[in-house]
């Protein structure tokens, strides 16, 4: 044959055999117990359906069982089934159903109908002090603060309030005393001991330099030792609605654009005015010399004179002299206006605005402590900030030595989901800023150790839940962080708290 042939027969051989191979391993192995036992006789038994199970020492065949009311000896000896078609005993007999399970090879398990489940979103734990700030309608910044403790047992507490800027106190009622908090601030500090479902009312009466600014003077209550917050509230004393004075804008004949109009159009009627004028004057004297043109000796001819062509009057137009003038004036007055108005409206464009269109969502807030910030989806709140020594600070987060002159700053924030679902928010997001326009992020070991162990960005938080918290950063110097930014996502706008 030829050669091709043969090349062509010889790779059908080779792949023949190599899908004989490749099934081999697909066809199902016997169970250990079916080869083991001994395989059944060829013939299959007739069911038994009607006849009741024989005793397994002394099997009955089963294709020919006589009634149970007939005789032993009635039966025929023809009847009796061959030895070849005896069942084998049951105690020998494999299991069919047995058998089958094992040597069925196991269906892959189907893909779950549903989606896993998400993480369930972090409710809050329960509190056991609660903290209320209220104001009084006073001249001078006075507050009442509730401390309540809901436990069924007696507790310790240390109760703390920030005093704003520029302030002191004149009155502590509850045997508080007034204690620097660090650098400039000041605070009044509490040490109580509540009973089961009692309340307790602190107040304060302050005195500041600037009468009539409102006051934000935020209070929590911490456990005995003061390192982690029970609870946090705030309050904003406003002074008594005053009649609002009557500002008194300056007159008409000081604004530069009522000026500056009323200039142009003296100029234009001006200008009228004169070209008016010169147009009469030109037609008096047009009329007075063709009166004087003719005598008394014209009159009596009898064939008329023909009349003489009159001359071609052109239209007067005002002069060019004129016409340049307004047209400057008007110009430079519709240039001073709009000058004087751009120069307003960038004046008032406040440049540490965060963006509030293109890729950020929501609006960026401003605010200073103890008063609430709302972004997109949470309402924060910074309570107190306080910062270590310098070289205070522990191992940062991926090991190695702690900076020389680093430190730990703690931020005690309330946090508040005020969207209809479960909110995500991450530790990398959350930043202060340092002089010079530095930034860290929270520090996530020293923030777990300072919530007992909790990972409080773990899990998202649910609808309608509000959390007190600390925020640890660590940062390097001896200048504390001069701004807070927090926010619940990368694309929202945030918002940023001025530290004292």
């Amino acid at each position: 044959m030829p050669a091709s042939t043969r090349h062509h027969r010889a790779l059908a051989v080779f792949v023949h055999c190599l899908g004989i191979l490749a099934a081999v391993p697909a066809l199902p192995s016997a169970a250990p117990e079916a080869a083991a036992a001994p395989r059944p006789p060829a013939a299959t038994p007739q069911p038994t359906a009607a006849a009741p199970r024989p005793p397994a020492a002394t099997p009955q065949p089963t294709a020919a069982a006589p009634p149970a009311t007939a005789p032993p000896a009635a039966a025929p000896p023809a009847a009796a089934p061959p030895p070849a078609a005896t069942p084998a005993p049951a105690g020998t007999r494999p299991p069919l159903a047995m058998v089958a399970r094992v040597t069925e090879p196991t269906p892959p398990s189907a893909p779950p109908a549903m989606a896993p489940p998400t993480r369930a979103p972090a409710s809050a734990p329960p509190q056991q002090v609660t903290v209320a700030v209220a104001t009084e309608s006073s001249p001078a910044p006075r507050y009442r603060i509730q401390v309540r403790n809901v436990s069924n047992s007696p507790l310790e507490t240390t109760v703390r309030q920030e005093l704003p800027p520029g302030s002191s106190t004149t009155a502590i009622s509850g045997g508080g005393r007034s204690t620097p908090a660090g650098g400039s601030a000041t605070e009044v500090t509490w040490r109580l001991r509540l009973p089961a479902h009692s309340t307790t009312t602190l107040g304060t009466a302050l005195a500041t330099t600037a009468p009539g600014r409102p006051l934000t003077a935020p209070t929590c209550a911490f456990t005995s030792d003061g390192s982690r917050p029970y609870d946090c509230a705030t309050a904003t004393w406003r002074a008594a609605a005053a009649p609002a004075a009557e500002v008194d804008e300056a007159p008409p004949w000081r604004r530069y654009p009522v000026l500056l109009a009323g200039l142009a159009v003296l100029l234009l009627i001006s200008a009228a005015l004169v070209w008016v004028w010169r147009r009469r004057r030109g037609r008096r004297l047009t009329a007075a010399a063709l009166s004087t043109g003719g005598g008394e000796g014209d009159r009596g001819t009898v064939y008329p004179r023909p009349a003489a062509p009159s001359p071609v009057r052109r239209r007067r137009t005002p002069p060019v002299w004129m016409l340049v003038g307004a047209a400057v004036v008007v110009l430079a007055g519709v240039v001073g206006t709009a000058g004087w108005t751009a120069t307003r409206q960038v004046a008032a464009i406040d440049t540490q605005k965060q963006p509030t269109s293109g890729a950020w969502v929501g609006t960026g807030v401003n605010g200073s402590l103890g008063v609430p910030l709302r972004e997109s989806a949470f309402e924060f709140t910074v309570y107190r900030m306080t910062c270590g020594a310098p070289g205070t600070a522990g191992k940062p987060d991926g090991g190695g030595a702690a900076p020389a002159n680093g430190r730990r700053c703690e931020a005690t924030v309330g946090v508040r989901n005020v969207t209809g679902d479960h909110q995500p928010w991450h530790s990398e997001l959350q930043r202060a800023y340092l002089p010079g326009g530095r930034w860290v992020s929270t520090d996530e070991s020293a923030t777990r150790t300072a919530n007992l162990g909790r990972d409080v960005f773990a899990d998202p938080m649910a609808a309608g839940t509000r959390m007190v918290l600390p925020l640890v950063f660590t940062v390097d110097g001896r200048d504390p962080p001069q701004q807070l930014e927090l926010r619940s996502g990368v694309f929202s706008a945030g918002v940023r708290v001025q530290m004292p």
